[in-house]
């Protein structure tokens, strides 16, 4: 009988690549870092593939950017200023370098706590949040709080959790879903604002 890792055991990858736009097939490094799990390429796909391919002029929040696969996506794609939001120190120096090799002018790093940038955001003020916590972290109330009034009416938010979120839970904080998809452990969910 095969064994098969389970995914809190299975490795990560070395790197990870972004899968459309201008900076396609570009590489991403992957610390080894705990909590870092990267958001697969074929979910990635799918999430652009449910946005359109095309973020011209977006304003997009990666709030636990990590390897910043998600915003560096948006980037790639047209959006016109992504502000990665880290907590570790090595992983936001890492972000940096990308972002100057890329010579990403609409993309800014931010060491800090993602739950309080976005707390701090304007009022209805970004296009697209990324919210993609570390699984064990218990962040996703938290987050989806602090995302919801950031968010511009026609806006989006991409919640990536263990689990799927319901109508009912989404609710709670003037979320409704739009779309969900399920990868392995991994639930994706794209939402936007109730009217």
């Amino acid at each position: 009988m095969p064994r098969t890792a389970s995914p809190a055991r299975r490795s990560l990858p070395n790197q990870v690549r972004i899968i459309g736009g201008l900076w396609k097939r570009t590489p991403l490094p992957v610390a080894d870092r705990p909590g870092l799990r990267p958001t697969p390429d074929r979910v990635r796909e799918t999430l652009f593939n449910w946005l359109g391919q095309d973020l011209t002029g977006w304003h997009c929040v990666d709030a636990f950017a990590g390897t910043g696969a998600l915003g560096l996506e948006a980037a790639s794609r047209g959006a016109a200023d992504v502000l990665l939001v880290e907590a570790d120190g090595a992983l936001v120096d890492q972000l940096r370098a990308i972002a100057k090799k890329l010579d990403a002018a609409g993309v800014r790093v931010q060491r800090g706590n993602g739950l309080s940038v976005l707390a701090g955001l304007p009022a209805a003020s970004v296009d697209l949040v990324f919210l993609d916590p570390p699984f064990d972290a218990d962040l996703f109330d938290k987050a989806l709080a602090a995302a919801r009034p950031a968010l511009r009416p026609q806006g989006f938010a991409y919640l990536e959790a263990p689990s799927e979120w319901k109508a009912e839970a989404l609710a709670r904080h003037g979320l409704e879903p739009v779309r969900h998809m399920r990868a392995g452990a991994v639930h994706g969910h794209l939402l936007r604002p109730v009217a």
